[in-house]
């Protein structure tokens, strides 16, 4: 066996930092929920902020394409005929 030193106080020092950044992770994540339930108290649509904080960290024209997007393939579907499904025997 080879004699390497391995810097145990260095390995610690790094597992301390990452339990430290995990718990206040959680509790960060505590306090979004606690957030979510205020506002579902106050009678607004959870889900729907939801989708405004994921509209809010897309740029403009990413956002323009989805919607572009999101136009295009709806109105696709309601000037398509309905598709004959098959019935099973």
């Amino acid at each position: 066996m080879s004699d390497v030193t391995i810097p145990g106080g260095r390995i610690r020092s790094f597992v301390e930092r990452i339990e430290n950044i995990d718990s206040e992770l959680q509790e960060l994540n505590e306090q979004k929920k606690e957030v979510f339930a205020e506002a579902k108290g106050e009678g607004f649509d959870v889900k729907i902020l939801k989708e405004i904080i994921k509209l809010r960290k897309q740029d403009q024209d990413e956002r323009d394409e989805r919607e572009s997007l999101l136009d295009l393939y709806m109105r696709a579907m309601e000037t398509a005929p309905p598709e004959k499904t098959a019935k099973a025997a």
